[in-house]
């Protein structure tokens, strides 16, 4: 097998551990967009040793903030997160999904008070992480929420 070679950013995120197949949603997440002047290195369904198989997501120029390290916990809770300065990792870290978000998700319950466009409710939803998933359960109306990417706003 062959290695995966891709070049050093002098300053930025580098996201690894991802699950397989979510490197898309994480460049949604971080709201990177064909034609960004940002130069993005993505590689999915990179062998691993510790999870069959993951991607990875390399931004340069661009430090990761909480409110997107947050989202990545939902769909991702393994990945890890490095913060590069003059090619060196200045900081390493792995994503903590919070017990709790605000803001963060949609309910797909359409009857759900958090959803009324009369009602000015944010929505709340408690998150419980297993092996490599998260789920959410609702604050208002209990519904949960097992595949947490069609439902991260």
């Amino acid at each position: 097998m062959r290695e995966l070679v891709v070049s050093k950013i002098k300053e930025g995120t580098v996201i690894d551990h991802i699950n397989a197949g979510k490197a898309l949603l994480v460049l949604k997440i971080l709201k990177i967009q064909p034609g960004t002047d940002l130069t993005v290195s993505m590689a999915m369904n990179v062998p691993s040793s510790k999870m069959g198989k993951k991607d990875i997501v390399k931004v340069e120029g661009m430090f990761i903030r909480d409110e997107e390290l947050n989202k990545i916990a939902l769909i991702s809770p393994n990945a890890t997160i490095n913060l590069i300065r003059d090619y060196e990792i200045e900081r390493k870290f792995k994503v903590s999904p919070p017990e709790v978000v605000e803001g963060v998700l949609k309910c797909p319950n359409h009857a759900c008070i958090s959803n009324a466009e009369r009602e000015p409710i944010t929505p709340k939803f408690y998150i419980k992480t297993e092996e490599m998933r998260a789920t959410a359960r609702c604050h208002y109306c209990g519904r949960k929420i097992e595949n947490l990417d069609n439902y991260i706003s």
